[in-house]
């Protein structure tokens, strides 16, 4: 997640395999909430940046 790279690709899942939501309903591993997790696989590129730029917000939050 850390090497978040703008192209004309489509965005890969940040998806680590370490799944578990939080108590706030976030995936501990990649940082998506579960509706964004549901999601993925209808949004388009664009919503999937700004996805993973929340996901990276979200991991910075919480390593502070």
């Amino acid at each position: 997640m850390n090497n978040i790279k703008v192209s004309n690709e489509e965005p890969s899942s940040p998806c680590i395999r370490h799944c578990c939501l939080d108590k706030n309903d976030t995936c501990i591993g990649c940082f998506r909430t579960l509706d964004e997790i549901l999601a993925w696989h209808s949004v388009s590129p664009a919503q999937k940046l700004q996805v993973l730029n929340e996901c990276q917000n979200r991991k910075n939050a919480q390593h502070k």
